[in-house]
């Protein structure tokens, strides 16, 4: 991490990544063929409206096609760079597989440039290879899990998060995740071993609006302070209080405190084994 002296009031508290200690090079261009355009969506559906709140503008970015189906089985790869996603919190690396292919993968902690990684059902539970859960011994780390076999990396993606295998049950493993949860995965879904690069991201303090704006981070604007036919929360004379028990979202939904939100019909309810634990544990990834 780099802390900005105080020169003026938007470099206080300031702090970002040094990320020359971390990629292979931070003034080289994405590989041409694995980029795409994509545009922004500014929080809004196919319909033009606003279903995700506080989201616009921001800097344009080129979009890395990155692969999370990793279906080229048994083929050794090398990575040649470990390279900056605007898209995404982890860094990402781009490999050149034996038979000449090139794709971008998500980068996990400690992989470096000229190391090989395999995708293989025998391959060795090391860091940045990929296998079934049914060979991962238990008490490794796991990122890029997959929810159905065959569908790609859905899971324990974004920065330095990982799961921890706690056991093997059958044809189903039992994973703690990131936010404490104990979960059952088919033991046939793919995992990577490791975790996720980039443990720093969480630690960046912006240190000033521009730079969240930069991002296409809009300002929040509380509950409390808007009208009555905009929030649950708003309205009355003043700072009136909320006038209910519990707190509501913007769709009157129940929500902080501690209140479960998860929905009773859940698809996968039968397959956690431990709900999660909310507060500290939980914010830091129950570690």
């Amino acid at each position: 991490m780099k802390f900005y002296k105080p020169t003026s009031a938007g470099r206080r508290d300031g702090s970002v990544i040094e990320y020359k200690k971390k990629l292979t090079s931070t003034k080289s261009q994405p590989h041409k063929s694995l980029t795409k355009g994509a545009r922004s969506t500014g929080g809004r559906n196919s319909q033009g409206r606003t279903t995700n709140y506080y989201r616009g503008a921001g800097n344009k970015s080129t979009y890395r096609m990155v692969d999370f189906r990793y279906n080229k089985k048994g083929i050794p790869a090398i990575v040649e760079t470990i390279e900056y996603d605007p898209n995404r919190s982890g860094f990402i690396a781009l490999v050149l597989y034996r038979d000449g292919e090139r794709r971008y993968v998500l980068a996990p902690q400690g992989l470096k440039q000229g190391d090989e990684i395999l995708t293989a059902e025998d391959a060795k539970p090391k860091i940045g290879n990929r296998l079934p859960l049914a060979s991962i011994p238990v008490g490794a780390f796991v990122y890029n899990v997959e929810v159905k076999p065959g569908k790609g990396a859905q899971m324990v993606r974004s920065a330095g998060s990982y799961a921890e295998v706690v056991a093997q049950d059958g044809a189903y493993t039992l994973l703690k995740m990131p936010s404490t949860e104990v979960r059952k995965v088919l033991s046939s879904a793919w995992a990577s071993i490791g975790a996720v690069s980039n443990e720093e991201y969480r630690l960046v303090d912006l240190g000033k609006a521009g730079r969240a704006r930069a991002r296409g981070q809009r300002p929040k604007t509380r509950g409390s302070a808007r009208n009555a036919v905009d929030h649950p929360h708003g309205g009355g004379e003043g700072r009136s209080p909320r006038g209910h028990r519990r707190q509501r979202t913007r769709q009157g939904r129940p929500t902080g405190k501690g209140q479960k939100t998860r929905s009773p019909k859940k698809y996968s309810n039968p397959f956690i084994v431990s709900r999660r634990k909310p507060g500290r544990l939980m914010a830091i990834g129950g570690r």
